[in-house]
């Protein structure tokens, strides 16, 4: 046996979503890091382990433009690249990749951290056992990250927390139960099938459960064509103790998944001669244990208020989604939801221990009471908290700062890091003076100044209300539409969202109804204004009229997207919990001609946000068909000298894409993302020098370092081709 010691700026301890990319994060913001992780995979909840989908902001296309950017991002869109049939394996292959990408991070699989040194209210160090090579390791660093799950590092240190769920009185959540107890959300295994071909036998074992003596077979969906995460409501262990009881727990989830394939292959009730279990969990996946206490505890009010909170480093939009402590045993629904009206935000003071100085942490185990942790548990959320936790940890470390300090004193320093790494943030403008960007000014060879989809794939009937948003910048001027009539009219109302990152109605502004005469692909005037005070997003809603069809377009504009009202289901009602705007026309929109606008302008690559908010926030050119070369320039009245052009391209972030087989997107490279462009920088008058040729391009965020740093007066981006896209688009441009 071997005892080491390792040294280094920082320890993350866990290596799911959560540690990954507060790792990855804090190594590029120059912190030398050891990832510790107790499995053989990294990934969490998420790898081939347990198999559970990554799901985040979009929450499965309720949200809009909802999806991460920074490094949860980039783990998306590299996913949809290389796995887009959803291999758990090869996710897991991703998630490897980007963490050995960072010379800076040392990754130790097998290692069960199971001591912690820590005095007067700071951890020293922390050991751990990795399994197989038989290593005693002792891991010290300035600052440690605990994005364990389960919180053993912070409960060992002393870091103050809580489990179960907090009575109603603590923070007057209606969600919360009267009393408090020691109820939380159960653990799940999964179970994938196939079909082999031929008929299979299964003979179930003994221990299997007889799942016509529960609930079960009457409360939940079992179908033949349900794999993995389909069946995330096989949960149990709410009501026991999660990490004292798991191994029962286990026990007790596999006898369930082997009682539901029994009744699947066995019943008679199903065509299953064929199939075969492919793969069963022997892991269970945890959904909650210990969340610690930092300077701010999230509650329902501020995910469903959508607190702007003037330290927010991160953003959710998954629904506040609770389980029944009874789990698959429960007579009631597998849960229920409550989904704030858009993406809300999280607060740095949530990622650091209140007591202990040098503890941050990320993941599940952050400081929310248990109905907001309903929302922020899911992994694409862990996983921007991770980053940014793992670039506080950084920034705080370079500047002698501690958690609280960086928080409430410098956090100036945080927002740029942020912007900088261009991590998933809402509301935060880039106003970083390292970026000289911003001094410049924009011009373009084209712009998208006038957008219309006057093409018709198709009709939609206004059998029900049906809603489209659409940007406002700097007003509205009226619109015209496609439509079939019989004659009639139509009413058309125009609501303020009310906050940028929302995109549904919420305030009326303005309204008109439209007498349609009789006749086919009729363009009609919808005469409604606005001009809000900064740039907006307006919703469009369309009353019923079963008389008048509205043509739709096998294309969409860039910030657009469209809705329908749905009725409650029977097991719904109208509640404040009910949502009964639906999205539509997934990539397509309705036929429309919008009218001249600036939303799309050059100006939108220089500071600002750099996703949309408000708007798009991008810069589009005209169709290539008009200009097949469009270019970006921008221009400074003095020279500047230059070391490193970041580009931000358009990643399309109205598109749900997921890492395992919950959906199949028809594209494995995003076709907003510029697949090759030019960028040259010019002194004066001087030529042209070529920065860099971008070729085969899938990626968002592209850094083009100087071998040497110049000085410049002109910088210039041309887009050569885009991944299907009919126009060019840019995010951002930066310049350092």
């Amino acid at each position: 046996m071997q005892q080491l010691e390792v040294q280094t700026d920082l320890t993350v301890v866990g290596g799911g979503l959560a540690g990954v990319c507060a790792a990855i994060g804090a190594a590029r913001q120059g912190n030398t890091v050891a990832l510790v992780q107790n499995r053989p995979v990294l990934g969490g909840n998420s790898s081939s382990e347990i198999r559970v989908w990554v799901c985040g902001a979009t929450a499965h296309g309720v949200q809009s433009f909802a999806r991460e950017t920074g490094i949860m991002g980039e783990l998306f869109v590299e996913n949809q690249f290389r796995n887009p049939l959803g291999n758990p394996y090869y996710w897991d292959l991703v998630l490897l990749e980007a963490v050995r990408a960072e010379p800076r991070i040392t990754l130790y699989l097998n290692t069960d951290v199971r001591s912690v040194e820590a005095t007067d209210g700071e951890i020293r160090w922390v050991t751990g056992w990795q399994m197989g090579s038989e290593k005693e390791i002792r891991f010290v660093s300035p600052v440690f990250a605990d994005c364990s799950g389960d919180g053993l590092v912070g409960m060992l240190s002393g870091a103050d927390f809580r489990t179960g769920r907090e009575p109603r009185s603590e923070y007057g959540e209606s969600w919360a139960p009267e009393v408090p107890d020691a109820n939380t959300l159960g653990s799940t295994i999964l179970f994938y099938t196939k079909d082999a071909g031929e008929p299979v036998r299964f003979v179930p074992p003994a221990f299997a459960r007889n799942i016509t003596e529960t609930a079960i077979p009457d409360r939940r969906v079992i179908r033949t064509d349900l794999n993995g995460c389909a069946f995330w409501w096989i949960e149990w262990g709410g009501e026991l103790d999660v990490v004292d009881d798991n191994e029962a727990i286990r026990d007790e989830l596999q006898a369930v998944v082997y009682g539901i394939w029994d009744y699947l292959k066995n019943s008679g009730k199903f065509d299953a001669d064929t199939l075969t279990l492919e793969w069963v969990g022997s892991v269970p996946g945890k959904r909650e244990y210990r969340r610690f206490l930092g300077d701010h505890v999230l509650t329902q009010h501020d995910v469903l208020g959508q607190t702007e909170f003037e330290d927010r480093v991160a953003f959710g939009g998954w629904s506040i989604d609770l389980h029944p402590p009874g789990g698959v045993y429960a007579s009631e629904r597998g849960s229920k939801h409550w989904h704030p009206d858009g993406n809300y935000h999280v607060p740095l003071r949530s990622l650091y221990s209140r007591n202990v100085r040098n503890l941050w942490m990320a993941g599940r185990n952050i400081s929310a009471s248990h109905v907001a942790f309903g929302t922020t548990r899911v992994m694409a959320t862990c996983a921007v908290l991770g980053e940014a936790a793992g670039i506080g940890a950084a920034v705080a470390l370079r500047n002698g700062l501690t958690p609280r300090e960086l928080a409430t004193e410098q956090f100036g320093l945080m927002k740029h890091a942020l912007t900088k790494a261009d991590a998933a943030v809402l509301g935060v403008v880039d106003d970083d003076p390292a970026n000289l960007a911003l001094k410049a000014t924009a011009t373009a060879s084209s712009t998208l100044t006038r957008p219309a989809l006057e093409v018709s794939a198709g009709t939609l009937p206004l059998t029900a209300d049906v809603g489209m948003v659409v940007p406002v910048d700097p007003e509205l001027n009226g619109f015209e539409l496609l439509v079939d009539s019989v004659g009639g009219s139509l009413t058309v109302e125009l609501h303020d969202p009310l906050k940028p990152q929302n995109y549904l109605p919420a305030q009326l502004v303005d309204a008109c109804t439209i007498d349609v005469p009789a006749g086919e692909k009729r363009w009609i005037r919808v005469p409604l204004t606005w001009r809000p005070a900064s740039p907006s997003n307006a919703f469009v809603l369309l009353r019923s009229t079963p008389d008048i069809s509205v043509h739709t377009a096998s294309a969409a504009l860039p910030g657009m997207v469209h809705f329908v009202r749905r009725e409650p289901a029977p097991d719904e009602e109208w509640t404040e919990q009910f949502r009964p705007w639906k999205q539509i026309l997934p990539r397509a929109g309705l036929c429309i001609r919008l009218g001249e606008t600036s939303a799309y302008g050059p100006e939108k690559v220089i500071g600002g946000y750099s996703r949309p908010y408000g708007g798009p926030n991008l810069w589009s050119s005209e169709e290539l068909a008009w200009d097949a070369a469009p270019s970006l320039e921008l221009t400074w009245a003095e020279p500047v000298e230059l070391s490193e052009i970041v580009v931000i391209l358009d990643a399309d972030l109205q598109e749900d894409l997921i890492n395992l087989h919950h959906h199949r997107t028809p594209f494995e490279i995003l076709p907003t993302l510029l697949a090759a462009y030019d960028v040259e920088l010019r002194l004066g008058d001087g030529p042209w020098q070529p920065i860099a040729q971008v070729r085969d391009n899938h990626h968002r965020t592209q850094r083009h370092h100087l071998n040497a740093p110049s000085r410049a007066t002109n910088l210039r981006l041309t887009a050569r081709e885009t991944n299907g896209a009919p126009r060019a688009h840019v995010v951002s441009i930066r310049a350092y």
